[in-house]
């Protein structure tokens, strides 16, 4: 019974809105969402499931097709464009070998781009190297050795250290990008804006779905999926002369969890802010990480603490310290 509620329920209140509505308007009954003409943005503070697709799976496969017919992904083995100045960086921290696959097939995604010259960074933290070898010749690796948890943020600004481009994406190893994004987000830092984040929605494909790809198959975008929205953190474009007066990435947050909304808190204080979504992103599946839900995890409670600082005089603190 309780799920024929739920089935009669999305067919009457969300149902109609996907086929009146385009593919970045659609949203859950209980969320409003602003357009700036170009982009979505979801009026809610956090991430939500779009719960039409979980109802009915082949309506997210048709949504998810609808969206990478507008913004395909491209898979290359290197970049088609290359440049002693590019226009954007690519940082990509990692550790371990368990999610190798996750990079290797991320990197392949962030080769496809056009229209922008792109450079990557791939910036290693373990007790000793170990992935160097596998990464193809275009990639520029650096490791960083470290023998406590892993600390993503040492990694992003140890990345950005390392860029020349003006532009830097600060990436995750499991997040395949369309082709255009480098050159959506030199566009909007020519439209005036420091800090980007360009997604509308996240596909989470399902295991078989990406172990399918790590085999060699290509990468399908009309697939069932868990479609998420208002993702915050992941992948955010900045400008890097912004990035370096807002403190970078707060290194005391170890392990998992709060350091990509601290950062964008700051972001918003400094101005200069896009955050209306209209690019997709397919998202590669993994087991959840460690610690990553515990709300009395470290870097979950250090979130909740900094939260009572006011983002000036976190930036001011973390720029003292450099």
């Amino acid at each position: 019974m309780k799920r024929l509620r739920t089935i009669l329920g999305a067919a009457v209140y969300d149902l109609p809105r996907y086929f009146t509505h385009r593919w970045i308007e659609i949203h859950n009954r209980n969320e409003r969402v602003t357009t700036d003409g170009r982009g979505v943005r979801c009026e809610w503070e956090f991430t939500s499931e779009l719960h039409l697709a979980n109802v009915f799976p082949a309506l997210g496969a048709r949504l998810m097709r609808a969206a990478f017919e507008q913004w395909p992904v491209v898979m290359r083995s290197a970049p088609a464009k290359t440049a002693e100045h590019p226009d954007v960086a690519f940082v990509i921290g990692h550790r371990g070998t368990e999610r190798l696959p996750h990079l290797l097939t991320t990197l392949r995604s962030i080769a496809g781009q056009s229209g922008a010259s792109i450079e990557c960074i791939v910036i290693e933290q373990d007790r000793e190297p170990r992935i160097e070898a596998a990464l193809p010749d275009w990639v520029r690796y650096r490791f960083t050795p470290c023998e406590t948890d892993y600390n993503r943020a040492a990694t992003l600004n140890a990345g950005v250290a390392e860029s020349r481009a003006p532009i830097v994406v600060l990436h995750d190893n499991d997040m395949l990008v369309p082709s255009r994004y480098a050159a959506e987000c030199v566009a909007r830092a020519n439209d005036g804006c420091d800090f980007l984040e360009l997604k509308r929605f996240t596909f989470y494909l399902p295991q078989p779905e990406t172990e399918r790809i790590f085999a060699g198959g290509d990468v399908r975008t009309n697939v069932p999926s868990a479609i998420v929205q208002n993702l915050l953190g992941a992948s955010i474009a900045v400008r890097r002369s912004a990035y370096e007066a807002a403190g970078g990435f707060d290194e005391e947050f170890v392990g998992w969890g709060g350091e990509d909304n601290e950062f964008w808190e700051r972001a918003e204080a400094s101005g200069k802010v896009y955050r209306f979504g209209y690019l997709p992103f397919l998202h590669l599946f993994h087991a959840p990480q460690k610690g990553k839900l515990d709300p009395n995890a470290p870097a979950v409670r250090r979130y909740y603490d900094v939260r009572t600082i006011a983002p000036a005089e976190r930036i001011k603190r973390l720029r003292s310290r450099s």
